[in-house]
Parts: structure tokens; C-alpha cells; sequence
């Protein structure tokens, strides 16, 4: 391997959006192919470009690693045991992605060595997410590496606001927080390589404008990374070999040649193949080998059944574009707007919160809604720190979907990708924790694949919720918008199946409502599409959507007002935020016995935000919520002089008794607070465990409720009959209350006796 031509340092500058991008390349990492530093404020991204060993796998075996270090936040993980950084989560993964999907379409065809793309987050300041810089580090990585590419290519991030029709370049975190548009473009000035985007209901055109203004940001941006290619690039290295050139030419010849003996048949194959019809490749197969080695003799130059197989793939490919480009047919007969038979049903299984079934052609999807209490959410721990998510959409594509038999167990990228993408399309839609405090799990479980299950999910899941209740905005569905073209005529296509995604030149997913896109998922295999083309998608997509809401609300038209009574109920309260101590009790006393009283759960978070307690209750019995809620609700009230209340004696004391009239709250009822006339011994009126009726008589400075059981009425009568008297009365009082302190004794006793002395010389 030849040593780089740049120095030991370079550093480039470059400008996005109005922000200030360094790149520096040679500073770390110098056995790599590239290895790219790239900072954006105090968020800093090392990307490294790694070539392996040529291996037959028979695909191209690239792999694109993200990687988070707690540490770049100054983060030390939550565990008590593990302290290592774990598996990555899948919003890393996603990132991820965004990079493979960007480079991958962009590699010569035929390169069979193993290229490895790691980017790690050395530093991040909360503001400057660290994905984009890792998408520029990997695109400037690979245009200075040795490895044949075709870039330069770049990616940003925009966002855009409704109220101002604003488009922001590469938006930090906080400018991210008023964002109805989250957009990620990848390409060049002349193309748009890959587009990912999660949405608040934005309408058609606004993706359009947002597309354009990117790719002429892109251009810019290339023209940079060009600049520091001439400066420090590596001379290319040839990695497809003469010998793999001259078995793609022959396979080519071969195809040529199975073509003109058996074009009908192939014709007839692919026409099967878009029908889901079964189709005897052996036996064509063999009639095929026949002919081609008929009078060939020696067995070196017989064709192999590898190579035929080879070739038909190639053939396959090529009739069902030309039926499309140039017979205007589709392989399954559709026209090219034309949707799919759709089959849908909702309440699928019994016991489940939510269920729904949504079948388009072959492509079927169930969706299951499950629902509990918001301390279920699930706890993401990150470099953005930890973050509780009420809302989580799984995905799951198990091989018999597609007929086949494979490996089960964790989801591939590819699975948690998909549910991301579902679960995009759904967020802007969902009701607010105040508005249904639950926690959501929504997985879809494909059951049969051929084309766009991603686009099945969000439509089932759609319907899954509404049957479950959960009072959802609008309902939402998706659709995968395909093309087809030869560089002059293009053809778009509404809701393509499996074998148009093989065989087209773009994959345009896209999600929305009656009122707006909410998600969009778009990869190209083109070097560049007209603009009007993409309007022209956009607006089959929006017609096609529109056509799949219609069928999807014939079978479920609204969210249910109730709940599956297998589902828990929850209700949530707020409280002050300075009452949360007073709720939980010391060492958590008092929630442990609300729960137990009552018998439903309860849970409190506090809403630094907002500076309010949110207190949940859940229980599958509303008596239960209904009873925990009045507690709560009676222990938070502000109490005022003469209010009343029916209470328990809790403690008696010489002086007087303690009585709790709010649940955790307690009063003194003093001795001469008690009757109309003299009380001589506290329990000839109350005993421990008595219920008796109170009054809030004063409440002090220091918090403490004085009581009486006298009505207001009654408390001036009998001040007027003790009149001048009142003198010897409290001496008597407090005399005996200091009798009965000492024989009980203890700190306790003498805050007693302090409490009814200060009561009785107010009185």
C-alpha cells in the first residue's frame, strides 16, 4: 500500500448552513486507507476507511459501523456493574444506515473486497449532532482513499417551519425542537442519492423545495470535497480483476444468446413471477442447457447449470424493464398507478389491546397494540443522556414471509429500520401524555413479503391503534412509489411489488395523512431525476395514499372510546411539585400504603419543565383508580380555617388527640376543643380508632392544623361562658397535661406538651 501524499496534518474548513465544519486528515489512525477528523462546534466525529481481503460472497461485502462513547458527553453509564459501553441502541444503528445506504449504490460493480466504514463520537456538545458529520466524514474518507468510488458525494440535515415556511440548514438540536420537518438529503449536485424524513403532516411541495435547495447545497459541498482530493487524495487502486470482467462479459454474451431461443419463455416467466405464480425453473432450466450444449461434446466447454442461472437473472431483470419501459406493461398486468387488492380486518386475536390485519397483493402485515402503564416507557441512555420513550414500534420479518427458511432470533438492521420508519410515520400523529397517559408497544409481524412491508406496518399499525383506542389525530398510511428509466423516458410506479424493487431504479417510500407526508424513506440508483418526475411521484403517492386511507377506514373509521377490558387503565394527576416529598413519605411510607389501600399502582415523575409532579395510577379495576385518585386528590388540598372533615383518631394523648382527616394529614384535637363542657379524660370522648367529626380550627405558621371538634358556633359560645375565668381553666389544663407528659415521657410526649400549651394559651 503506497503512504498518503498529504502531510501529516491537513485541515480543510468548510461552511454548512452557516456553520463552521473542520476537517483534518493524517492526524490519527495512519495504517487505515483514510482516516477523516470532522468537528462542528465542540462535537467531533473520527471516521476511518478500512480495505479487507477480496472474499466471494456474492455481494459486495461493505459494512458501516456507528459508534457513541458516553464519554464524548461526559457520561458514565447508569449500571452498577457494567460500566463498558454496551450494544449499540437503535437510534445508532440508524445512523448507521443513513451512511450505508448513502455510499453503497456508488461502488463499481464487481468489487468483492471487504470495506469497512467505522465512525466514532469522540466529543459532543448537545447541540451539533454527530450523524451528519459522520456522513461527510465517510463520503471525504473514501473520495481520498484508494478505493474506486463514484463521488464525491455528501449529506445535511434541514429542517423547516411551518409558521415562517423557513428552511434550516443543518439545525442544531434546538432549532431541531420547532421543527415540523426532519430531513436528511444525501447526493451531489447533479443527484439525489438518498432522502430520509420524519414529518408534522408537510405537504408535497415543501419536500420538493427542501429537495432542491439540498441538492444545491450538496454541490457546493462536493466542489470542496474535490479541492481536497487534488490536494491529498490517493491514486485508485483497480479491484475488479480482468478475469471478473471477462466472466460479466460472458454471462452478457450467454444471456444474448438464451434470448433468442427462448425470449417467449422468458417473457412468460417474468409474467408468472409478478403473479406470484409458481414457475418450473428446473425444467426450463434444463430445456435451456439442452439446447446451448447440443453438439458440444467435450464437457470443459459444456455451459453450467451456474452459468445459465447466472445468466437468466441478468435476462429476468432486463425483460421486466422492458416490458415497462417500452410495452407500458407491469409484470402482474397493473396499470402504473394502479394500488393493489387491499384486505384488511381489525380485532384479529382476542386477548391482545389492539389488533389489525392489513393485506396488500401478497404483502401482509399484523399489527399488535399493546398498552401500560407510563413507568413501562422504555429507557434509552445515550450521549444525549437518558430519555424515557413512551412510544415504541417493532418490526419483525421472519423467513417464511418470503417463503423461505433462515435464521430467527435478533432483528437484522434492516427490521429495525423498517420500524423506525413505521414508527416515524405514527409519532406525529399520537395523542400527548397528558392527553393518554400510556405507554404504547406497537410490533408488526409480517407474514407474507412482496414489496413495501415497511409501508403494510405503518397501515396496520394504523388500525391496530383505533381498535385499541388510542385517540390518534388522523389516520395515516403509506405507500412505495417506484421508477423506471433509460435516461430518457421515465415511468413512475404506484405500490410496487418485489420484483419491480429489484429490477427499478428507485425505492420512494412514503407515509402521510389526509392533511400531510409524515415519513419519507427514498433510495436511487440513478444519477440524477428531473425535477417534475419527483412532483410527479409525490403526487401519485398522494393519490395512491389517499385511495389506501379510503379502503382502510371502511373497515375501522375512528379510534374506539374504550378499551379493551384486558387493557389496564390509567389516570394521571399532577400535583405540585413541592407536594411530591409529602406523596412518597419518608422512605416511601405513604405511597407504599396508598398503593396498598387501594390497590392500584402508582408511580410519580416529576416535570422539572413545568415544576409538577405527574402522578400515574393504573389498575384494570376503575374502582380502584377512582379510590387512589380521591386519596391523592384529598392529600394534596389546601386546607383552610373551617373547612370540615370526618377523620380517625390516631394517638391520644392527656392533652388532647391526634386525628387524621386527610390521608397523611394530621391535626390536634386539644382537650378543651372537644366538648361544650369539661372534658376531665380525653378518651370518654375519643379513643384510638374513633371517627369524629373536625373542624380546622387554625393553621400555624410552621405547618401544624389545630382542630376542634366544636362547631364554629359552638367554639364562641363556650369562650363567652369561660369568660374572666379562663386564667385558672388553662392552669388546670396544662397542669395535667404535664402530669400525663412526664409519665409517658420521651421527646415525643414533650412536643406534645409544648403544642398544647402555645393551643391553650391562644385559645
Amino acid at each position: 500500500m503506497a503512504y498518503p501524499k498529504y502531510p501529516k496534518t491537513f485541515i480543510k474548513k468548510l461552511s454548512i448552513g452557516g456553520k463552521e465544519i473542520t476537517v483534518e486528515i493524517g492526524k490519527f489512525t495512519e495504517q487505515a486507507s483514510a482516516a477523516v477528523l470532522v468537528t462542528c462546534g465542540e462535537t467531533t466525529v473520527h471516521t476511518t476507511i478500512a480495505l479487507g481481503r477480496k472474499v466471494d460472497l456474492g455481494y459486495f461485502p461493505m459494512s458501516v459501523e456507528f459508534v457513541e462513547k458516553l464519554y464524548a458527553a461526559g457520561i458514565i453509564k447508569g449500571s452498577r456493574w457494567v460500566k463498558r459501553d454496551g450494544r449499540p441502541s437503535d437510534d445508532v444503528i440508524l445512523k448507521a444506515r443513513v451512511i450505508d445506504r448513502t455510499l453503497r449504490p456508488l461502488f463499481p460493480e464487481g468489487i468483492t473486497n471487504e470495506v469497512q466504514i467505522v465512525n466514532t463520537v469522540f466529543s459532543y456538545d448537545e447541540e451539533n449532532d454527530p450523524d451528519m458529520l459522520g456522513l461527510l466524514g465517510s463520503a471525504i474518507g473514501l473520495a481520498v482513499s484508494e478505493i474506486p468510488f463514484d463521488g464525491p458525494v455528501a449529506g445535511l440535515r434541514l429542517g423547516y417551519r411551518k409558521e415562517d415556511g423557513e428552511f434550516m440548514l443543518n439545525p442544531t438540536n434546538t432549532e431541531r425542537e420547532t421543527s415540523d420537518l426532519d430531513l436528511i438529503v444525501s447526493g451531489r449536485g447533479d443527484a439525489v442519492v438518498m432522502v430520509e424524513a420524519g414529518a408534522n403532516e408537510v405537504a408535497e411541495q415543501t419536500i420538493v423545495d427542501a429537495l432542491v435547495l439540498a441538492q444545491k447545497e450538496l454541490g457546493g459541498i462536493c466542489e470542496t470535497i474535490e479541492k481536497i482530493v487534488k490536494e491529498v487524495g490517493k491514486d485508485k487502486v483497480e479491484l475488479v480483476s480482468d478475469e471478473d470482467r471477462a466472466a460479466t462479459k460472458a454471462n452478457e454474451e450467454l444471456a444474448e444468446k438464451i434470448y433468442a431461443e427462448f425470449a417467449k419463455e422468458l417473457r412468460q416467466t417474468v409474467e408468472a413471477q409478478g403473479r406470484l405464480e409458481e414457475v418450473d425453473f428446473d425444467s426450463l432450466r434444463d430445456q435451456i442447457l439442452a439446447k446451448l450444449n447440443e453438439g458440444v461434446e467435450d464437457e470443459a466447454e459444456q455451459v453450467t447449470e451456474k452459468e445459465v442461472s447466472k445468466a437468466f437473472n441478468l435476462l429476468s431483470k432486463k425483460e421486466a424493464r422492458k416490458m415497462i419501459l417500452e410495452d407500458d406493461v407491469r409484470p402482474d398486468g397493473r396499470q402504473t398507478d394502479e394500488i393493489r387488492e387491499i384486505w384488511t380486518e381489525v380485532d384479529v386475536f382476542s386477548r391482545t389491546h389492539g389488533s389489525a390485519m392489513f393485506k396488500r397483493g401478497a404483502t401482509q402485515a399484523v399489527t399488535v397494540t399493546t398498552l401500560a402503564d407510563p413507568t413501562l416507557g422504555q429507557l434509552i441512555e445515550g450521549i444525549s443522556g437518558e430519555e424515557t420513550r413512551h412510544y415504541i414500534h417493532h418490526y419483525n420479518m421472519p423467513p417464511y414471509a418470503s417463503g423461505e427458511a433462515g435464521r430467527m432470533g435478533w432483528p437484522k438492521r434492516r427490521e429495525i429500520g423498517h420500524g423506525a420508519l413505521a414508527e416515524r410515520a405514527l409519532v406525529p400523529m399520537l395523542p400527548s401524555q397528558a392527553e393518554f397517559p400510556y405507554t404504547i408497544h406497537v410490533v408488526s409481524e409480517i407474514m407474507s413479503s412482496n414489496g413495501s412491508t415497511s409501508q403494510a406496518s405503518v397501515c396496520g399499525s394504523t388500525m391496530s391503534l383505533m381498535a385499541a383506542g388510542v385517540p390518534i389525530k388522523r389516520p395515516v398510511a403509506g405507500i412505495a412509489m417506484g421508477l423506471m428509466s433509460d435516461g430518457k423516458k421515465y415511468v413512475v410506479l404506484s405500490d410496487i411489488q418485489g420484483l419491480e424493487d429489484h429490477v427499478g431504479d428507485m425505492d420512494f417510500k412514503i407515509a402521510g395523512s389526509e392533511e400531510g407526508i409524515t415519513a419519507i424513506q427514498m433510495d436511487i440508483k440513478l444519477k440524477g431525476i428531473p425535477q417534475k418526475v419527483l412532483e410527479q411521484a409525490l403526487e401519485q403517492a398522494r393519490a395512491g395514499r389517499l385511495h389506501i386511507l379510503k379502503e382502510m377506514l371502511k373497515t375501522i373509521s375512528e379510534p374506539r372510546t374504550q378499551l379493551s377490558p384486558f387493557a389496564p387503565k390509567v389516570a394521571q394527576i399532577e400535583i405540585p411539585a413541592d407536594k411530591i416529598g409529602e406523596l412518597i413519605g419518608p422512605g416511601g411510607k405513604m405511597i407504599k400504603s396508598l398503593i396498598e389501600e387501594t390497590g392500584a399502582e402508582i408511580n410519580v415523575d416529576e416535570d422539572e419543565e413545568r415544576e409538577v409532579g405527574i402522578v400515574n395510577i393504573s389498575s384494570s379495576d376503575q374502582d380502584k383508580i377512582d379510590a387512589a385518585k380521591q386519596r391523592i386528590s384529598d392529600m394534596m388540598r389546601v386546607i383552610e380555617v373551617g373547612d370540615e372533615f370526618d377523620g380517625t383518631v390516631t394517638r391520644v394523648e392527656g392533652y388532647g388527640a391526634f386525628v387524621e382527616f386527610l390521608p397523611g394529614r394530621e391535626g390536634l384535637v386539644h382537650i378543651s376543643e372537644m366538648s361544650t363542657d369539661r372534658v376531665e379524660n380525653v378518651e370518654d370522648v375519643a379513643k384510638l380508632g374513633d371517627t369524629v367529626h373536625v373542624r380546622v380550627n387554625e393553621i400555624k405558621d410552621d405547618g401544624k392544623i389545630g382542630l376542634s371538634m366544636l362547631s364554629a358556633e359552638e367554639g364562641e359560645q363556650k369562650k363567652s361562658r369561660q369568660g374572666g375565668d379562663r386564667r385558672g381553666g388553662d392552669r388546670g389544663g396544662r397542669s395535667r397535661g404535664r402530669f400525663n407528659d412526664r409519665r409517658g415521657g420521651g421527646r415525643g410526649n414533650s412536643r406534645g406538651r409544648r403544642d398544647g400549651f402555645r393551643m391553650r394559651r391562644d385559645d
